[in-house]
């Protein structure tokens, strides 16, 4: 809180009894103007329980957005750089002295600039000593062994056949620009971004050791090989289906299929042994290996290096940062400067050591009271979707019973995943950042290698548990919910057992009707991928989503001029939002039989301080146009509207625009 100063104290109360006293008439004149209506309970919800917050939090043209859940992710940051500050000061395990070595070597700027190019200079080394042909795929290996992917990409990821597995994908890759199609396209725009990658492309090669009289004729062969892997690839677009991008086929070929490229060793040199992985472009792969052998050495050396510096340039010395900044921030991303040292330094944590970061974070942020809670009131809301289940009007009996039968198989994760991560590192020192993002680099492809083949799918989350999140997992029928989630305003274990079921209940009914509805859909209680609705279902669901549509379509956009809310983009979160009130409310109403006034109000005021956000214009204009979620004022009124119990708790009546004619009223599960 900013401190006043007397002075200026004094003056604005000068200023204010000035004000006051001048003109008595103007006073008057004023007093007759008609005035803006008090906002209720009963004319806009949203309003009335977030009327200090609105306030007190304001966005100017050109800053974006400030939330709830916003400040809530903010919060998580500080949380995780106070776990990290004590890690250096004070670690208590080996995980801890890893972390805080991490942080503090990230953090000593003087350090980083001293270490120069130095944490990349074996590697570096290692692509000069290339000779022959038969030396690029080892080195293709070795870097992708410390999580630099080059030339192609090589993942771990769901067995489509087999969701209680990973495989091992091998797709495209290799290009410092994000689209295949930038390196051959003829439109002005494209051309000139493809000049402004030369010059980055300059700049690394530079950094990375080429004499100022070669930089031109090394960085013409970089453009000519990566523009080779872009005509070998895929258009973008064609890679967004997962199951696009899947083909299971055996490896016992791959030594005598792709010789150049020595699959087969790669496999060995990643700690591979799956009998089979997923190849679903192998022309590409055909391509490229010719390329490796009718490409000279020396151009692949040039390449090579380059993907080196690229990759590891937010890491190193400013001068790398700078040239990573100009092209990779300011022309790709649009942004106007950097982002603050300690930001940039937490985020390579997460990105390379970040399941060491969420063991301390769960062990420091996660009490088991809050756990247990959460476990009691998400497992009640799952219990409330069975009721619905049941006694819902518009679903099949055949729908019925499968629903019924996926709720069954569902489970709930709190907090973090069950994970068998084997945390034995490299120790890392403070003297050099770069060199310890390597080291977490090795760590995290070992661990993510290690998931290829087993049957342990499930032990994996898309989302680390100090980052806010509750999710429902499709492919595996669990419900998610991170340890960062786990506090105000989502569950605030300060406040009463009914605003924790509005908050917190409500967004775990939100993410638990995907388990049943049009998403859930298309995988069956067994784990199938099929489409278990009926036409009948599908119509009866669309029929409601759609009486929503409409409602939502006429509400006007905040802070967006003469915008309305899209409908028709919003529906499906629009639905999951009205099922998160109806779910949450039913299960507290079940855990509490007896229901006062007072109990109901705070189960609906939570629900809409979840909501409350305030948006630039120039935001607000974009997500009219592109968010499928509703803003802020919507996602808390449009399913209030719908419940007659909140119009019961609050008195509302007809007219008011917080109540909708029963016939006019959507449900889905109520």
């Amino acid at each position: 809180m900013p401190i006043q100063k007397p002075l200026v104290a004094a003056l604005a109360a000068s200023l204010a009894l000035v004000l006051a006293a001048s003109d008595a008439d103007a006073q008057r004149r004023a007093a007759k103007k008609p005035t803006t209506p008090a906002i209720t309970a009963c004319s806009d919800f949203y309003g009335f329980v977030n009327k200090d917050w609105l306030t007190a939090n304001t966005v100017v043209s050109g800053t974006g957005a400030v939330s709830a859940l916003g400040q809530l992710q903010q919060r998580a940051l500080l949380q995780q750089r106070s776990l990290l500050d004590d890690a250096v000061l004070n670690p208590q395990n080996d995980v801890q002295k890893l972390l805080g070595d991490f942080w503090a070597s990230g953090l000593d700027e003087a350090a980083v600039e001293r270490d120069g190019a130095q944490p990349i200079a074996s590697l570096v080394s290692r692509i000069n000593a290339i000779k022959r042909s038969k030396d690029v795929a080892p080195s293709i290996a070795a870097l992708h062994q410390v999580g630099i992917p080059v030339v192609f990409n090589f993942t771990a990821d769901l067995d489509l056949a087999d969701l209680t597995r990973h495989v091992g994908y091998f797709s495209q890759g290799g290009l410092g620009l994000p689209d295949p199609a930038y390196y051959t396209r003829e439109d002005a725009d494209t051309r000139a971004l493809l000049g402004r990658y030369t010059e980055y492309v300059e700049k690394i090669l530079q950094l990375t050791g080429t004499a100022p009289d070669q930089l031109k004729a090394d960085m013409q062969q970089v453009i000519d090989l990566e523009t080779r892997i872009a005509r070998a690839s895929k258009p973008i677009t064609s890679l967004r289906d997962p199951r696009e991008n899947y083909a299971l086929v055996p490896v016992a070929g791959f030594a005598k299929q792709f010789r150049q490229l020595q699959l087969a060793d790669f496999l060995q040199a990643q700690g591979v042994s799956d009998d089979s992985v997923s190849m679903a472009n192998q022309d590409y792969f055909t391509q490229v290996d010719a390329l490796v052998r009718t490409l000279k050495p020396a151009q692949w050396k040039v390449y090579l290096r380059y993907q080196i510096g690229r990759a590891m340039a937010p890491y190193l010395s400013k001068d790398f940062r700078d040239a990573d900044f100009q092209f990779n921030g300011r022309v790709l991303r649009g942004q106007s400067a950097p982002p603050i040292r300690d930001v940039q330094v937490l985020d390579a944590i997460n990105r390379a050591a970040g399941p060491m970061l969420a063991r301390e974070y769960v062990a420091r942020y996660l009490p088991a009271t809050t756990r247990s809670r959460a476990d009691t009131i998400a497992g009640e809301v799952r219990t409330a979707l069975g009721r619905a289940v049941d006694r819902n009007s518009w679903m099949s009996d055949a729908a019925r019973a499968e629903a019924r039968a996926k709720l069954e198989k569902l489970t709930i994760e709190i907090g973090a995943p069950a994970r068998d991560l084997d945390y034995t590192v490299q120790p890392m020192g403070r003297t050099s950042f770069g060199s310890n993002m390597l080291i977490a680099s090795t760590w995290h492809h070992r661990e993510e290698m290690r998931r290829i083949g087993r049957g342990n799918a499930d032990r994996r989350w898309d989302v680390l548990p100090q980052q806010p999140a509750l999710a429902y997992d499709l492919a595996h029928n669990r419900l998610i919910v991170s340890a960062a989630a786990l506090q105000a305003p989502v569950l605030d274990m300060e406040q009463d057992t009914a605003a924790q079921y509005g908050s917190f209940g409500a967004l775990v009914g939100h993410e638990l009707s995907r388990a049943v509805d049009t998403r859930g859909r298309l995988v069956d209680a067994a784990g199938a991928v099929r489409t278990w609705w009926t036409p009948q279902d599908e119509s009866a669901f669309n029929a409601r989503a759609g009486q929503l549509a409409v409602q939502y379509s006429a509400y006007d956009y905040p802070a967006a001029t003469g915008l309305k809310v899209n409908g028709t983009l919003t529906r499906d979160e629009n639905v999951a939002d009205l099922a998160a009130v109806e779910l949450a409310f039913d299960a507290l109403s079940t855990a509490q039989p007896e229901l006062d006034n007072a109990t109901r109000e705070s189960f609906f005021r939570s629900w809409a301080a979840l909501w409350r956000e305030q948006l630039s214009p120039e935001t607000a204009t974009q997500a009219a146009s592109t968010s499928v979620q509703a803003p802020g004022q919507w996602r808390a009124n449009g399913p209030l509207v719908n419940q007659p119990a909140f119009a019961e708790t609050f008195k509302c009546k007809a007219g008011n625009a917080m109540l909708r004619k029963a016939e006019e009223q959507v449900s889905i599960w109520r």
